[in-house]
């Protein structure tokens, strides 16, 4: 069985603030892309199709030059255009715009048959529906995060090692959704429900850090040790596990799991260095400057 050596840290050649700057960087650059998104296309981060509306056509995959075929079928440009490999289908979308007819999917539907081509399905959300989804999913996500940041103030009861916790969930929010900008992953029900998970991993390493330094005996530095040798060995195994299954689900074309799986692996990763910097740097000076006060 292959065992994961976790290297011991000598975290007193750092300062607080030597061991703070790397995270906060990593935040401030990804807060940055976030609001130039926001700025440029009104939204924070690329919306799919159930937060904007519009309509979905699923392309048979006959052998021919199909990719070709769409860009000259319709009379406007598809917002995006993939492949799903496995399945020999190419998925058209066309997200809502202000000026749409009611029967935009028949129409383009039509478009594409007039052009030669097979569609199998075709899906429409409308921009009303969209919109509620949208609000809906933000509301989740804002009401998992104002509810773990209840029960961890209710647990420790002390403010600089709880806004510790809340914080590192909040960089580990914010990081992997500025790289899903980056690499054009769009927002949807199921990369929400990714980014839920984040916080579930994230407050789980946190919570063990802390309860190991405040909670349990020993030395600070031995404390630290101890979380770590758990909460690494944890995260680097779900890293991995996140990593296979990206690499399966793009080489099998299922695209949510692969998006998902990279996702979790940017969060999971964000939380190794907000977790063992950030929080290590709260939770030192805490002990050793904010109690003494």
């Amino acid at each position: 069985m292959v065992a994961i050596e976790v290297p011991k840290v000598n975290y007193t050649d750092y300062s607080n603030r030597q061991l703070a700057a790397v995270p906060l960087a990593f935040l401030v650059l990804a807060l940055a892309i976030i609001g130039g998104w926001f700025v440029a296309t009104g939204a924070p981060a690329n919306l799919g199709l159930e937060f904007t509306g519009g309509v979905e056509l699923r392309i048979a995959d006959d052998g021919g030059d199909v990719e070709q075929q769409i860009q000259t079928a319709f009379d406007r440009e598809p917002d995006s255009v993939r492949t799903i490999p496995g399945d020999s289908v190419v998925v058209v979308t066309f997200q809502a715009a202000e000026d749409d007819p009611e029967g935009l999917a028949n129409d383009l539907q039509e478009q594409a048959d007039a052009a030669g081509l097979t569609t199998t399905a075709v899906d429409q959300v409308s921009p009303s529906f969209a919109s509620d989804t949208a609000r809906t999913a933000l509301f989740g996500v804002a009401l998992a995060f104002l509810g773990m940041s209840v029960l961890v103030f209710a647990l420790f009861r002390t403010f600089v090692p709880s806004i510790a916790v809340v914080a590192s969930a909040f960089s580990d929010l914010v990081i992997p959704v500025a790289a899903m900008n980056l690499l054009g992953i769009q927002m949807t029900l199921g990369t929400i429900a990714a980014l839920l998970m984040i916080i579930g991993y994230s407050v789980d390493s946190d919570i063990l850090l802390n309860d190991s330094v405040l909670r349990r005996t020993g030395e600070f530095y031995e404390s630290v040790s101890r979380a770590m040798r758990t909460g690494v060995t944890m995260t680097l195994t779900s890293i991995a596990a996140m990593v296979v299954m990206a690499v399966v689900a793009s080489v099998f074309g299922v695209g949510l799991l692969r998006d998902i799986g990279i996702i979790l692996s940017v969060g999971l990763c964000a939380d190794l260095m907000n977790t063992y910097l950030m929080n290590v740097s709260l939770l030192r000076w805490y002990k050793f400057e904010g109690v003494a006060r």
